[in-house]
């Protein structure tokens, strides 16, 4: 439920001299409460037996789960920052861009002598600034999100291609490494990057359901005007939810990067579609107002089961891309269905 309809609610309980009453007949379910969720996870549980009947070999071997937990957040650490700008009913398409032009701040502050922190610190604030640019042309300037992501995903790329002149860049340095065993080293089997994940997904839900910000998504998303009149910062909030998003890109550009110890000027290509996927999958609305960080994570790393799956299981791997879609047409049909049934 968005927070207006909350609202609402909380208005049509209140008695006729003005006051509030209680109204105990309709006390929110677990069902009313975490429907899109209990859905999702239903689908994820349906898809992983499903997997295990299939290629028993495969699933109950502790490898393939290291594997998933090695690569999905590559996209989903991305498609936990998009979350966020779905919910306020924008869109950004060009993170992949923003990714590899972080990792050129990187290189080239380390290359210049930074300390490593340093050079870290760099590359996130390149996605912030990314983000910052997105955010203030759609929210400010009043151009579509669609339309503008796709042209600063071009003009990002194309700054990165100038600079890099189309090379790659080993990380193999020794004063790499203790950065690269915080973020991509396994310990005891656990590759870091799921740990991050985990923990920035831990960090999202927070802001969304903990914070004035994380409020003011779900009320701009919703409807924008309501929230205005409300005395929200429409264009502060978007342009927020952005930053977050760039940020998350270019972490998760150092993350791909330090996991194949290169930096490839072709970074984040393939991505869009997977973590795009993880977002609406996860139950959050194109249409915003509506959206969760735990949905995400449990459609990402649906999406990230599917590929090894469908191959473990003996199908043609060229159907990989219908089942994808089969699986994402299901899963928003029973959010609909879920969701009317919720608010009935």
């Amino acid at each position: 439920m968005s927070i207006d309809e909350t609202f609402l609610a909380q208005g049509a309980a209140e008695a006729d001299d003005g006051h509030p009453k209680a109204d105990h007949s309709r006390a929110p379910s677990i069902w009313r409460r975490s429907g899109l969720q209990i859905g999702i996870l239903a689908v994820g549980v349906v898809i992983l037996v499903t997997f295990i009947i299939a290629a028993p070999d495969v699933f109950l071997r502790a490898n393939i789960y290291q594997a998933f937990a090695s690569t999905t957040p590559l996209f989903l650490i991305m498609a936990l920052g998009l979350t966020l700008v779905v919910i306020t009913g924008e869109i950004d398409l060009s993170f992949p861009s923003v990714m590899a032009l972080s990792m050129v701040s990187f290189v080239y502050a380390f290359q210049a002598g930074m300390f490593v922190g340093v050079a870290f610190l760099l590359a996130i604030l390149t996605g912030a600034l990314a983000g910052f640019i997105n955010g203030t042309l759609v929210s400010r300037v009043g151009i579509p999100s669609l339309v503008i992501t796709i042209g600063t995903a071009f003009l990002f790329r194309g700054i990165e291609l100038a600079i890099m002149s189309g090379r790659g860049v080993p990380l193999t340095d020794a004063g790499l490494a203790p950065v690269r065993a915080v973020l991509v080293g396994r310990y005891f089997g656990v590759p870091m990057q799921v740990v991050w994940t985990f923990l920035l997904a831990a960090l999202l839900w927070f802001i969304l359901n903990r914070t004035k910000f994380g409020a003011h998504v779900y009320l701009v998303g919703d409807n924008s005007i309501s929230a205005k009149l409300m005395g929200v910062s429409v264009a502060r909030t978007k342009t927020g939810a952005f930053m977050i998003m760039g940020m998350c890109a270019a972490f998760a550009g150092v993350v791909a990067s330090f996991e194949v110890s290169y930096f490839w000027p072709t970074l984040g290509d393939g991505s869009l579609l997977n973590t795009i996927a993880s977002v609406f999958l996860g139950g959050t609305s194109v249409f915003g107002g509506t959206g969760s960080v735990f949905g995400t994570l449990i459609g990402g790393f649906i999406i990230g089961a599917l590929n090894a799956g469908i191959v473990s299981a003996g199908i043609n791997a060229f159907w990989t891309q219908a089942v994808f879609g089969l699986v994402i047409v299901f899963s928003v049909v029973l959010q609909t269905l879920i969701t009317r049934r919720v608010r009935k």
